[in-house]
C-alpha cells in the first residue's frame, strides 16, 4: 500500500499543484521515531499496523504540541461509521476508505495541504470523503 500511494501522489501525469517530498515508516512506531527527525506537513497512517496502531500514532501527536499541527489522513479498509467518526474525534483531519483511486488521494491530500497552509482548520476539514469517491472492486 506504501508503494501505491507513493507512486499516486509522485506521478507527474497527475501531480500536486505543489512539490512535495515523501518519507516512508514501515509501522506506526518507526513513524514515531521519525517525527523528531523531520518536518512533515502531513502523516497519511492506516488504523491497522503493527506495534503502535494509526489511532494510537494520531492520539499521541494531537497530544503533543510539537505535532498537533501536522495534518493527519487515515486510509483504511476499516470504514465503519464508528471506524471514521473514532479517527476523525482523535484529530484527523479526513478520512479515506479503501480501495480509493489515486485521484481521490491526490485530491484528499491537496485540500488538507491547502486548508493547513491558508489558516487553521475548518469544519469541512473533517468531513469523511462521500462514500461514492470508493473504488468497486
Amino acid at each position: 500500500m506504501r508503494a501505491y500511494v507513493r507512486s499516486a501522489l509522485e506521478d507527474p501525469a497527475m501531480s500536486l499543484p505543489e512539490e512535495i517530498e515523501i518519507t516512508e515508516a514501515a509501522n506506526g512506531l518507526s513513524a514515531l521515531r521519525l517525527l523528531p527527525r523531520g518536518r512533515f506537513d502531513l502523516v497519511i497512517t492506516d488504523i491497522n499496523m503493527p506495534d503502535v496502531n494509526g489511532l494510537e500514532l494520531i492520539r499521541f501527536m494531537r497530544q503533543n504540541p510539537r505535532y498537533e499541527h501536522i495534518g493527519l489522513l487515515i486510509i483504511s479498509t476499516q470504514a465503519s461509521e464508528r471506524d471514521i467518526e473514532r479517527g476523525l474525534a482523535l484529530g484527523a483531519d479526513r478520512f479515506l476508505p479503501k480501495p480509493f483511486t489515486p485521484e481521490a488521494l491526490r485530491e484528499t491530500v491537496s485540500e488538507i495541504l491547502s486548508v493547513l497552509r491558508s489558516g487553521p482548520v475548518t469544519d469541512e476539514m473533517v468531513e469523511p470523503l462521500d462514500r461514492g469517491d470508493e473504488v468497486q472492486g
